[in-house]
């Protein structure tokens, strides 16, 4: 066993008690809505692993929802699982329906829902107001009804159109299961990479002060307010989820909370903005989607450009020498070109933190997320989630090395 780890045998965790999560709800405060979720998991954790859902009770939960939303006949058809991912459950089907905005029509759309316990609690709520937000400024799929809180459906779900689109070159018929490390090739790697930057800068700058995201919690700007939730937020996901003591995690828990930055501007943050979560056409190379905008809230746009940037994330170019971000373009291209497309400096110091929060979230999730969800069977993608452990010393040591440059 090496030095400064130390293993459960008992853990409270696996069945938490009310003590417990009051605790952790005191020790870190955080949005109220991800306080919600994060609560709710805990109060859920010592239920039963996950059931197999079927497309039978998806279906039928689909259609009571629509019984009660909608005014006309419709149909239900050609439902289907969608693959890909390691979060949420999917479903593709036809709804032929009277659409308010176009009449009588045929619509390709999908449910989005939790499984029992995620690698990332979310909100459906949240994703589904920041949607609507951004439609038509950037490619984001429509959304239509949304189940915070499982009223119709066994967990929270949404439902929206299906997106168009390959998240990697068809030429690539293997590889990594989130997207990581991509390499798209010369052609379309300079159709793709400045839309990259162009619509992450738009992401950023749009003005959500007058969009209607009431599930979202807006930090005061010149104060320290917007990382402090987030550092509170992935501090008491390690210490709901963890496994075993590690004193890096401690080091690092210790550095952030020294550094904490002040916020200059509000932006959305899309919270995990990367290659594997959009969709392109291939033939054309233009995007077609932006995805998984899960994590998604108000704050730092530096933590967005912290999350993009990392090596773990990216690939070198064909020369060997260039490092290319997101296998997309070399770093100080991306941040010329974002600074220029958004017309906001990016501070070296703000990213330097962000980059630090960022892998130790990265480490949460793997060493600590992962690892509880496998070890008590609460995903229908366990044998998905158990893969993304194998990261977890790789991203440990890039937290220690970005630790190492600064202590």
């Amino acid at each position: 066993m090496s030095a400064g780890r130390k293993v459960n045998t008992f853990d409270i965790r696996d069945t938490p008690t009310s003590e417990f999560v009051e605790a952790l709800r005191r020790r870190y405060p955080i949005e109220p809505e991800i306080d919600r979720l994060l609560t709710r998991k805990m109060e859920r954790r010592s239920g039963p692993s996950y059931s197999m859902v079927s497309l039978e009770v998806l279906s039928g939960s689909l259609i009571a929802l629509l019984k009660d939303t909608l005014q006309d006949d419709f149909e239900v058809s050609d439902q289907c699982w969608l693959a890909g991912g390691a979060s949420k459950l999917q479903m593709r089907f036809t709804l032929r329906w009277n659409d308010p905005t176009l009449g009588r029509t045929i619509s390709d759309l999908v449910v989005r829902m939790e499984p029992s316990e995620s690698i990332n609690a979310s909100s459906r709520l949240r994703e589904f107001e920041l949607l609507r937000a951004l439609e038509g400024l950037v490619p984001v799929p429509k959304m239509y009804w949304v189940d915070p809180d499982g009223k119709w459906f066994p967990e929270p779900a949404l439902i929206y159109a299906f997106a168009n689109g390959v998240a990697k070159p068809t030429s690539i018929v293997s590889g990594s299961v989130t997207g990581i490390g991509t390499n798209f090739g010369p052609r379309l790697r300079q159709m793709l990479g400045p839309q990259f930057v162009d619509y992450l800068a738009k992401i950023h700058t749009f003005d959500h002060e007058g969009a209607h995201l009431e599930s979202f919690s807006r930090p005061e700007i010149g104060t320290t307010e917007s990382a402090q939730l987030q550092i509170n937020r992935t501090l008491r996901v390690w210490e709901e989820d963890r496994g075993e003591e590690f004193a890096l995690m401690d080091v690092a828990a210790s550095w952030l909370a020294r550094n904490v930055p002040t916020l200059d501007r509000a932006s959305v943050v899309h919270g995990d903005y990367r290659a594997g979560n959009f969709l392109f056409d291939e033939a054309s190379g233009a995007f077609t989607a932006v995805l998984d905008w899960e994590r998604a809230y108000i704050g730092d746009r530096h933590r967005d450009l912290a999350w993009s940037t990392a090596r773990v994330i990216g690939h070198m170019a064909e020369d060997g020498k260039t490092y290319l971000i997101c296998g997309l373009m070399p770093l100080e291209e991306f941040y010329d070109r974002y600074q220029e497309a958004s017309g906001l400096e990016i501070d070296p110091v703000k990213l330097h933190f962000y980059e630090v929060l960022n892998r130790y979230q990265q480490v949460t999730t793997v060493l600590g997320t992962a690892y509880r969800v496998v070890r008590l069977g609460k995903s229908h993608q366990n044998i998905v989630v158990a893969r993304l452990q194998t990261a977890a010393y790789l991203l440990a040591e890039e937290l220690r090395s970005a630790l190492e440059e600064v202590l």
